[in-house]
């Protein structure tokens, strides 16, 4: 699977975000891409608490914990894959001393890091932002999963219900990054320094 079937794949579950969960968060531009900076503080401030009371929504522990954890960049950013939406990543507990390195060779997370990334999907039809899937990335004890490196990927939809995928679907894409244990960061230039 390469990493644009992965954003494609990402697009299709965007689409089965419901009116009910989009902000009215208007945007004047069809990509992400060409947000400014400060547009994207403006828009991530009008949606970011409707992403975390729906994510929350089924009572899912990941959903409704991760805004307590460490927060990885300054802000959300488009790295392109997950369908070129906005992308925040928190690491909890385990995985944040690590995660913040953004070490490029070497690493091994510790077993029970989870990194959930919350995604910004921006309508080019009704030229607004809605709340996108929030992805989660689960470190096993070794041998727990030896076909995704001792990942367990899932992802909750914007209502909070889980999302149904291969494995596969998500490690083809993150295996590109082995030496870094099949993690890929935000944006150099929105990282937060350890």
């Amino acid at each position: 699977m390469t990493r644009f079937s992965l954003a494609v794949f990402a697009m299709a579950f965007s689409l089965t975000a419901t009116a009910s969960y989009a902000a009215d968060c208007p945007v004047n531009v069809e990509s992400a891409f060409d947000l400014e900076e400060a547009e994207v503080v403006a828009l991530y401030d009008c949606v970011k608490d409707a992403m975390a009371t729906g994510y929350a929504k089924q009572g899912d522990e990941v959903g409704s914990t991760y805004r307590s954890w460490t927060v990885t960049s300054t802000r959300p950013a488009v790295a392109g894959p997950h369908g070129n939406r906005l992308l925040q990543t928190f690491a909890n507990d385990v995985a944040a001393e690590q995660y913040l390195k953004f070490a490029e060779e070497g690493v091994e997370m510790p077993v029970g890091s989870v990194l959930a990334k919350e995604s910004i999907s921006i309508s080019k039809k009704k030229k607004a932002a809605r709340p996108g899937p929030l992805f989660i990335m689960t470190k096993l004890d070794a041998g727990g999963a030896p076909e995704t490196d001792d990942w367990l990927y899932a992802g909750l939809q914007p209502n909070g219900k889980p999302m149904k995928f291969k494995q596969a679907f998500c490690h083809d894409c993150h295996a590109g990054w082995e030496d870094q244990d099949s993690l890929a960061y935000p944006l150099e230039d929105v990282r937060i320094s350890n």
